[in-house]
């Protein structure tokens, strides 16, 4: 199909995605990476991302159309800056963009904003959803109807400052001998605005049942959760940071623990790599960004999809994104 692997648009710079599917069509939920000649650094002060739009294509054959602003940090009360990587639910007949930022104190938080179209404006919440922090939020609706929600990354996304259960800005990862941390997990409410389980750390362990540990940087947990489900499965699917890979895990349940299963995809253009994975009409796609739009500029990336396929035990095959 003439639109894998390509970016879907080019007149602004965009990553991040999180696509899903509303009425036949494909909605993209991306973040909006703002082109300056700053240098990049651990923390992400790069990535100074202000506002989101949504994309939205009426087939994966159709062109991608940017639908505009659909919600900006100047209206977000709470927010001092950096909007990344967001992700959209849909409940109670309303879609509810959930998405991090700043607060007034320079740490992440979790926020959300409601609208009756897929495609926004979405009014904001005057504060962050109680109880969250760090980064790159994934809402996982069950078939049952409980909602939850994965959230968290290490570096720039304050991860590890949160191991004591309190905000420290000297907060390390663990050592490399010790288990990984891993995304917290909690669930939502009906209307995506306030946690109604106590947020805990999903448990990620390798064919063995042992965790994986902070040193396995091929396979450990770094950014960027993703969860969906496929033939009664639930894949939680990441980013390893350092590594540069995408990967995943599987579990019976929506809670863990996930046992890691491989590579989802191969390093992209860029130091980033986030993605969602979405079903349309019966095959599977997966989302994702690069940089080589840009040359390897690591803040100014094109959101891009290609098809996923699946091997017969369920195994996800891997992906080699420029073959």
């Amino acid at each position: 199909m003439s639109n894998q692997r390509k970016p879907l648009i080019t007149h602004i710079f965009t990553a991040d995605p999180s696509a899903h599917v509303f009425n036949g069509k494909i909605y993209i939920y991306p973040s909006h990476d703002i082109p300056h000649n700053g240098e990049d650094n651990d923390e992400g002060d790069e990535y100074l991302m202000e506002d989101y739009h949504v994309l939205s294509m009426d087939s994966v054959e159709s062109p991608c159309v940017d639908n505009g602003e659909a919600l900006h940090m100047k209206d977000v009360k709470w927010v001092s800056k950096q909007m990344w990587a967001p992700d959209l639910a849909y409940t109670n007949g309303k879609y509810h963009l959930i998405f991090p930022a700043r607060d007034k104190n320079g740490i992440f938080r979790i926020g959300a904003a409601h609208g009756e179209s897929p495609t926004g404006p979405f009014r904001p919440d005057d504060d962050c959803i109680k109880g969250t922090c760090s980064i790159d939020p994934c809402v996982f609706v069950d078939d049952d109807g409980i909602i939850y929600m994965f959230y968290g990354g290490l570096w720039g996304g304050q991860l590890e400052k949160w191991v004591t259960g309190q905000f420290d800005p000297n907060g390390k990862e663990p050592a490399r001998d010790k288990p990984a941390l891993t995304p917290f997990c909690a669930q939502l409410n009906s209307d995506c605005n306030a946690l109604v389980s106590e947020p805990f750390h999903v448990r990620i362990v390798d064919e063995n049942g042992n965790d994986l540990l902070a040193g396995d940087e091929d396979r450990r947990y770094f950014e960027g959760p993703w969860m969906h489900k496929y033939n009664g499965t639930y894949y939680l699917s990441y980013s390893t940071g350092t590594t540069h890979y995408l990967v995943y895990a599987t579990s019976d349940s929506p809670t863990g623990p996930f046992t890691f299963r491989g590579r989802l995809m191969e390093p992209v253009i860029g130091w980033t790599t986030h993605h969602s994975i979405v079903e349309y009409e019966g095959k599977w796609y997966l989302f994702y960004h690069d940089a080589e739009l840009s040359n390897g500029i690591n803040h100014r990336r094109c959101v891009k999809f290609t098809e996923l396929n699946y091997a017969p035990d369920g195994s996800i095959v891997t992906i080699e994104p420029y073959k």
